[in-house]
Order: C-alpha cells, then structure tokens, then sequence
C-alpha cells in the first residue's frame, strides 16, 4: 500500500492515456482563448464582490479565535485584540492585490513550465501525480474539487446581488428577498427561501459547457470584452470623484491589514490555474500554454489594481463591506449612468468568471475519474460534443445549490487556502522534475530555479498564515474526509493497485 501511495504515473503514460477515442477531448483554443479564458475567471468574483469585504474587513458578532488570522495568533497568543474580525486593508488594498499579483507571479511561472511540459486536463492535480505519487495527486484532487466550487459559489451569490441592482435601475423591480438572498448569513437563518437567481445562472452556463469548449469560449471573448470596457469605464469616469480624504490613512490597520486583505482577495487570483486545466483542449500547448497563464496574469493584475485605487478614493473604506460595493459607491457619488454601465459589466464579468470556474472543476473530476479515483461516470464524453457533460451537469449541482444558501463571505473565505495549497505542491513540482527529468524537454522554463519554486512556496505560506483558525480547522477536515474516501473507495480502484 504504502508503495502505491508514492508510485508517480509517466508523463507518456498520461499523454497515451488522453488519446483513447473513448475519454478524447477537442483541441480547439488557442493564445488568445486561454488569455480571455484565464481574464473570463479572475476578473469577476473579486473585482465586484469581495474587493470592499476586503477593504472594510471582517468584523465578527461575536469574539472568537477561530475568527482571527493564524498569524495573529501565533504573535498576540489569542488576546482579546486580535480575536475581533479581521482587520481591513483601506485603501491599503491596492497593495493586497499588488502582494497577491506577485505572489501568484512566482507560482503562474511553475505552472506555465508544468502546463507546457504536461498538456493534460486536471491542473497541479495532474503535476502532482507525476511528481510526488498518488497520495499527494489526490489530496490535491480533492483540494481542487473544494476551490473551484466555493469560489463559484462566492461568485453566483454576488451576480444574483448585481442581478437585483440592474432589476431595480431597468425596471423598477427588486426580486423577493425569500427568492434572491442567501438563506443563512454568518450561521444566522435571514428569513430568505433561497437564492433562485444562483442557481438558475449555473445551470444555464452549464448546459453551455456541455454545447462545445470553441463555443464556450466564444461566449467567454464576447462577455470579456464588454466586460473589459465596464472597468475601464469605472477606473477613467469614476476617476474624478477621488477624495484624498478617502485615501488617508492609506494603511488604518497596518501592514497587518495589507495581508488579511491579500488572504481574503487571493482566491480571485486562481483563474491561471483555470486556464491550466484547457491543456488537453489547447492547440499547441507547448507554447500557448505559457502565453496563456502569464499573460493572464500581467493584465489582471494591471486591472485590480486601479479598480482597487479608484474605488477606495471614492468611498470611505469602512463602507464598502456589501455584495456589491461598487455599484453602491457610485451611486453614493451620484454617478448612476455608470453605476448601470458597471453594474452591466459586472454581470457579464461574473458570469464569464462562473463559466471558466464551471469549466476548469469539471475537467478536475473528468481527469480524476479517467485515473478511476472517481466514479466512471465522471469521464464519460458527450459522443456529439465531446465535452465531459456528466461531470460538467453534477458540477453545476454542486455550486448552485449551495450558492442558493449561504453568503458571499462565508464561501469566499473556503477556497484561498486550498489555491495557496496547491501552488505549493506545484511549484515543488517543478523542482522534483527538474531533479528527476532534467532531460525532458521544456518549451518554457522557470527562470531561477529552484530560487523562483522555493520563493513560491514561501510566499503562499505566508499569505495561508494571514487565513483564521477556522479556516485551518475546515480545510483539514475537508482533507480527513478526502482520505477516507481514497482509503475506503479511490485506491482499490486505482491502477497503480495492481502494480503496487
């Protein structure tokens, strides 16, 4: 057992694998796809929704240290001070998303070596079980599973509030609360039925998924483009209504601040790894993979930034902790044209944001079920589409469900700390190849290594020590839940089991 647990599956072996007729998936994407596809997922969610919670912080109803930053712990040892929320970034937030901007540079250069070298659906899942054998291919398998669906979650609840926002300024119309607000709110019942509106978005994108990845992604460039305008729009009109009143103190709680900030946004970020997951759909994947993963990232990076800057300029801090928070600052400055000209963009923006997150979480559960570590079922490929529909249909269950449920902060907080998991194993990953594997070519290789994996893992580590107690203590039982499963049902099915 223990043999099997460690025994890594071949590169060859997974590329051979993926060219049965039976589990084929379409190559169709190219540079530019993955680019707006990676665009598609990390702008949207954050930029809209949790760019003011992290701005405003989180403040607790009652004390507890489950509440409070592990790192505020291990310096304070729990006291009353640092068991109150967590602190907020204020304007400091633009230097959140710059901290987090880096943070996933160093990882999206691992990745793009990775993605280049391996072009298989399933993400670090996938690198995982080339590099540290099956036990870690799962554990990160199973994280992923948790990161795709909570962060989609985040975002469905925050589209349903746009949703009421463009009702309300359209048509005069704001939708029942008990048909279009989250049932339960910070563990509190907010007499709401469920979420109607969360639901319904996922399953339509859904049904889009299962049509064709080219036609997927040709929704995706059209809801991209629009939704790119919507922002600059925001940053250049909005731009005139900056007080420096609102922007000091730039840091009110510190560098303290800064980091819960960046814990709290950093899920946002994870829309490269997105594109890491259309590997096995990608024309030329040796080169476009990289292309694709980094220039993702350079120009969200540019775009949360000044969205970040400009919002805090416009609004004092403190007001900003709503699921919607920059329709709510423009109107407050009376600027409702472009309330609704965002407001417009933000849908579509987290709308490509819940297709692309769709997208990567079924090829997660096709790659892991083509392993046999998941039902069967999981991989079976639509004769006429050749998308993986079974997988793509129960994912959408899975987030929209939940998302008609509970609230935006509750599900955001869920996912940062499996992403900075994941980066981690990734960029070891990288390492033990280059160790391993020195031969095999690479069309993209990480500049600096191992300096640029090491400086990687460090820099997630330090934003996971910014996540609460409780966070920890969800993710590990998550993970001890993952365990039994692989023990009792993955591992007997695996076939490394045979050979083991």
């Amino acid at each position: 057992m223990f043999n099997q647990l460690l025994k890594t599956k071949s590169i060859d072996g997974l590329v051979d694998e993926a060219h049965h007729e039976s589990k084929r998936l379409k190559r169709s994407l190219g540079p530019w796809s993955l680019i707006a596809f990676g665009i598609g997922a990390v702008i949207g969610g954050g930029i809209f929704t949790v760019t003011g919670t992290a701005a405003a912080g989180q403040h607790m109803a009652v004390a507890s240290i489950f509440n409070a930053p592990l790192l505020d712990l291990m310096l304070h040892g729990g006291s009353a001070a640092s068991v109150i929320g967590r602190p907020g970034a204020g304007p400091g937030i633009t230097l959140s998303f710059i901290l987090v901007a880096l943070t996933c540079g160093f990882a999206a250069l691992c990745y793009a070596e990775l993605a280049s070298m391996i072009p298989i659906a399933g993400s670090a899942y996938t690198y995982a079980y080339t590099t540290m054998g099956e036990i870690f291919a799962w554990i990160i398998g199973w994280d992923l599973i948790l990161e795709y669906a909570v962060s989609n979650m985040s975002v469905a609840v925050g589209f349903s509030a746009y949703f009421n926002v463009m009702c309300d300024y359209l048509f005069g119309v704001h939708l029942p609360q008990y048909l279009s607000e989250p049932a339960i709110v910070e563990g509190h019942l907010t007499g709401s039925f469920f979420n109607v509106p969360a639901l319904l978005i996922v399953m339509l994108l859904s049904w889009v998924l299962v049509r064709g990845v080219k036609e997927s992604a040709g929704a995706n460039n059209i809801m991209v483009a629009i939704k790119l305008g919507a922002i600059l729009l925001f940053v250049f009109g909005a731009a005139r209504a900056v007080t420096a009143s609102n922007l000091h103190p730039f840091l009110p709680n510190g560098y303290n601040g800064v980091l819960s900030g960046a814990a709290i946004v950093f899920f946002t970020f994870i829309g490269f790894d997105s594109v890491s997951t259309a590997a096995e759909e990608c024309r030329s994947p040796q080169r476009n993979m990289p292309i694709g993963i980094i220039g993702t990232l350079i120009v969200c990076g540019i775009l949360y930034t000044s969205v970040a800057f400009v919002l805090t300029g416009i609004a004092n801090w403190r007001t900003l902790d709503n699921a919607s928070p920059v329709a709510n600052a423009l109107q407050a400055v009376g600027m409702n044209k472009l309330r609704f000209t965002v407001t417009v963009g933000a849908l579509l923006g987290m709308l490509s944001s819940l297709l692309v997150y769709q997208y990567g979480q079924a090829r997660i559960w096709f790659a892991m079920s083509r392993d046999r570590l998941l039902p069967d079922v999981f991989s079976r490929v639509h004769k006429k589409f050749r998308t993986p529909h079974v997988s793509t249909w129960i994912a959408g269950l899975a987030v929209g469900i939940p998302a008609g449920i509970w609230d935006i902060g509750t599900l955001a907080d869920l996912s940062n700390i499996g992403t900075l998991f994941a980066f981690i194993v990734v960029s070891c990953g990288v390492i033990i190849l280059r160790r391993s594997q020195p031969a095999r070519p690479r069309s993209f290789k990480v500049p600096f290594s191992p300096a640029t994996p090491i400086i990687s893992m460090a820099c997630c580590f330090g934003l996971m020590l910014g996540l609460p107690l409780a966070t920890w203590v969800r993710f590990v039982v998550w993970l001890v839940i993952g365990l039994f499963i692989y023990v009792l049902y993955s591992r007997k099915r695996s076939p490394l089991n045979a050979i083991a």
